[in-house]
């Protein structure tokens, strides 16, 4: 069931278009599987770091409306929260705390804490959305624009400590990195990958915001199915294919060998 695409600025509506429910089901059940591969894959490798990832995942495969206005467009949000995790968790493999412009334990915490706040406003906006007045719709845009940005400069400056971090290791590689083939470059890469492709929803999301219920992004589909939903759909098959789960087990190897030093 669809609303009408001819409603004026002042008249609410739930979609600005016919809604494809054959593309919204094959959509829904690959990021279903996908889902259900990162639930297997963490819980084989324990690493339960990742469990904002996967409940991003669970919250693209859930409806009806309100739900699926709201947890979308907060669920990159949860992506990157395991993303900010994942850095951190690769400085401790090949101890580069002194290569990070920002210390370790302060760098997941900084970042994560944005993560949150970004991750509350734009559900708060998405609240205001689903309100059902164009007073209520107006501002929830507005409120879910000003979380968008919140999260793209957090984005933003994770990337650059990222690449700065990155840098160093390359110029000075660490005693630990020398010693042993450790895959860090493998999923800094992914990082990398991952946070181009959540970023490029981000900016989709914000002009798409910017323009207004009305506008023509809004009345087309296949701008949220390949902007959002797709570039999503490739950071959870992205980390199935490149799993941070590997980065688990050298953590573990690395606690074993200091139990054996110091035994």
């Amino acid at each position: 069931m669809s609303n009408s695409t001819t409603a004026d600025d002042n008249t609410y509506v739930l979609y600005r278009y016919s809604p494809s429910i054959a593309v919204a089901g094959v959509a829904s059940g690959l990021v279903a599987i996908a889902t259900g591969l990162h639930c297997w894959q963490m819980w084989k490798s324990r690493a339960w770091f990742l469990t904002p990832l996967l409940i991003g995942g669970l919250y693209w495969t859930i409806g009806p409306y309100v739900i699926q206005s709201v947890l979308p467009l907060v669920a990159p949000a949860l992506f990157a929260g395991s993303i900010y995790m994942i850095l951190g968790r690769i400085i401790l493999i090949i101890d580069g705390e002194s290569h990070s412009i920002i210390r370790r334990k302060w760098l997941t915490k900084m970042f994560v804490c944005g993560d949150v706040l970004a991750f509350m406003i734009q559900a708060g906006g998405s609240g205001f959305m689903s309100g059902g007045s164009p007073s209520s719709m107006k501002t929830g845009e507005k409120i879910v624009v000003g979380g968008l940005f919140v999260q793209i400069l957090f984005f933003g400056l994770f990337v650059v400590v990222a690449l700065a971090f990155h840098y160093r290791m390359r110029k000075v590689p660490t005693v630990r990195v020398c010693s042993e083939p450790v895959p860090w470059e493998r999923h800094l890469h992914a990082l990398y990958v991952s946070s181009a492709l959540i970023m490029v929803r981000s900016i989709f999301r914000v002009i798409e915001f910017l323009t207004g219920n009305t506008g023509y992004i809004f009345s087309h589909e296949w701008f949220m199915w390949l902007f959002d939903a797709l570039l999503m759909m490739f950071v959870l098959i992205l980390f199935v294919y490149i799993h941070p789960g590997e980065i688990r087990r050298y953590l573990d190897g690395a606690k074993g060998l200091a139990c054996g030093i110091f035994r």
